[in-house]
């Protein structure tokens, strides 16, 4: 997921599918103990979402108990959309705010007690396999329509999937480009050419694929693959204005100030098993650094009363006072996680595993997780895999665990071995207070070790697309992953095979290492997950070996909301806070 790139990821990220449903601390929570009780990541258990039946995909979604229709539900957050056109969404903040707005033919169900279903969203199911999984049939729903009125036709279903293929789309997931049979040829629908592997016939579209996908019906429930109307698809600058099939539409939006939503009047509720829709509107409101927005939820006053955060949580210097005061701890939803937080390193510039090496045992994780605000915020991460995604295996191969400050002499060992003293590190961080902080905690702590370091700001808002670029001039970038789907395959053929290096992708470090690469394509082979999970785990070990990146976190959420947002829950499919399950109180 880079909310995960995915997770806020760091955005972001994107929008994704976890592969677990973890308990959390709800709004119904008045014990509000403090830090004694804060969840531990590596004892959560990992559950799998399963796949619903026909009846679960069949609305109205399930009613919220004691809540009331209308109001206003506001956001503080940091930072706008880079994107809204959903090919272009791989961000879990860009997924997770455009739920109410955009339908796939796949989602996620979320039930009273933080359970989460696969189930058809416009289908009528989670679809239909044969073949061994090369082929995927899916019916459309009756009655749903766009936000002018006009039937979700089967010529949109094509024309979604069909325009993924264009050259303009360069930032989204790219799994069914990779999977359609002849895709590796077809450049997208605008010339009048229809890609033979998406075949419609009735209300029924059927999906041919080049290999088994037992996962496709989860790989669809991803932002990525949400509807597009082929009357107004204006290709580049949808990314800006997408229209709606939801049961809200896009009202008002200044670019990095606000964005507004509104009824959209033409949504029909028994077609969506998914959304609720409570507020009358939404009022999403960009810029507010993580003091700001906790200091205004502590206050908790005139419309801060309604007010919700998709992306900030609380303030690492707020930790302590929010979370050890049980009347402010009733206003937060603790969650653990499936995101990993990473720090990618450049394999193109910085090509000596030596120095990547030495980087791992200079990182200060200990001095990182106090500026994050302490184990209530995080535990410190030695993996790529999160400990509640399956096939983790526990390991530390640059003596984290022993070490939690970092061990400047092993790493200035190695640079010497290498040759490389005061190597330069050119590092790119997101610009806000925080991440300037820990900014300057890395930038000491591998100086210490040797390095000779050069801190770089990148807009929060482009941040994702800069360090996408395979040109870039970073050598170090602050990333993330959640899985996609229940699958290891959605963390590390994204992130990690040399297959997927391009710009807009998400394999940050550009490794394309061959036996990486091998391992990654006969893991997705094997059918018994037990073997699966094996098999994932030792691709993790890996690609740590070659220390083509810096594990920093595994997270624990804090998000603080004010005292009369209603039912404020975890959307494990879509790893944020449910937004479709809201409401403002009375």
């Amino acid at each position: 997921m880079s909310f995960s790139r995915r997770n806020f990821l760091i955005a972001t990220g994107v929008a994704a599918a976890s592969t677990s449903v973890l308990s959390a601390c709800s709004s119904d929570d008045s014990k509000g103990s403090g830090h004694n009780d804060v969840p531990s990541v590596s004892k959560s258990k990992t559950v799998n979402i399963p796949v619903g039946t026909k009846a679960d995909s069949v609305g109205p979604a399930p009613e919220v108990a004691g809540a009331v229709k209308g109001g206003t539900i506001y956001s503080l957050d940091q930072f706008d959309m880079d994107h809204m056109d959903p090919a272009q969404i791989y961000v879990s903040t860009e997924g997770a705010i455009t739920v109410p707005i955009m339908r796939g033919l796949t989602g996620y169900k979320i039930d009273d007690k933080g359970g989460c279903t696969l189930v058809g969203d416009a289908a009528t199911d989670a679809g239909t396999m044969k073949n061994g999984g090369k082929t995927w049939s899916f019916t459309l729903k009756d009655g749903i329509k766009w936000e002018d009125g006009s039937d979700v036709s089967m010529d949109d279903v094509r024309h979604t999937f069909e325009r993924l293929f264009a050259s303009f789309i360069t930032e989204g997931p790219r799994y069914v480009q990779q999977w359609l049979v002849g895709g590796d040829k077809y450049k997208g629908p605008y010339d009048g050419k229809h890609l033979e592997s998406v075949e419609i016939s009735g209300k029924t579209v059927t999906f041919h694929l080049t290999e088994p996908r037992t996962d496709f019906n989860y790989t669809l429930a991803m932002r990525g693959y949400s509807l597009v109307p082929k009357k107004h698809d204006t290709k580049e600058k949808y990314d800006k204005r997408p229209f709606s099939c939801g049961p809200y539409k896009i009202g008002d939006r200044k670019i990095g100030k606000s964005l507004t939503y509104v009824r959209n009047e033409h949504w029909d509720a028994k077609t969506d098993p998914i959304r609720n829709a409570y507020p009358d509107q939404y009022v999403f409101q960009f810029g507010f650094e993580l003091i700001a927005s906790t200091d205004r939820y502590i206050a908790d006053k005139g419309n801060d009363q309604y007010t919700m955060s998709i992306f900030n949580e609380v303030a690492a210097e707020r930790i302590a006072q929010v979370l050890t005061n049980p009347k402010l701890k009733q206003r937060v939803l603790t969650q653990v996680d499936t995101v990993t937080y990473y720090w990618p390193i450049n394999t193109t510039r910085i090509k000596d595993v030596k120095v990547r090496q030495a980087i791992n045992w200079a990182w200060p994780h200990l001095q990182l997780q106090t500026i994050r605000g302490g184990k209530a915020s995080s535990e410190l991460a030695t993996t790529i895999l999160s400990p509640v995604t399956p096939g983790y295996q526990k390991f530390d191969l640059y003596g984290t665990d022993k070490k939690p400050g970092g061990d400047p002499d092993k790493a200035k060992a190695l640079l010497k071995e290498a040759g490389k003293l005061g190597q330069k590190l050119v590092i790119a961080y997101q610009h806000s207070d925080n991440s300037v902080k820990q900014a300057v905690a890395i930038k000491n702590a591998l100086e210490a070790a040797g390095f000779q370091v050069v801190n770089k700001q990148v807009d929060k808002s482009t941040f994702y697309t800069q360090i996408g670029k395979i040109d870039n001039d970073y050598d170090l970038f602050a990333a993330g992953w959640s899985p996609d789907w229940p699958n290891g395959y959605s963390v590390f053929y994204p992130c990690w095979s040399g297959k997927n290096i391009g710009d807009g992708r998400s394999n940050y470090a550009q490794l394309n290492d061959p036996s990486v690469n091998k391992a990654i394509d006969a893991a997705a082979k094997i059918t018994d997950p037990a073997e699966a999970n094996k098999a994932w785990g030792n691709v993790d070990r890996q690609i740590m070996e070659l220390a083509a990146v810096v594990p920093d976190y595994h997270s624990i959420r804090n998000w603080m909301y004010g005292s009369k947002v209603g039912n404020v829950v975890f959307d494990a499919g879509n790893t944020c806070i449910a937004l479709c399950k809201l409401y403002a109180k009375k």
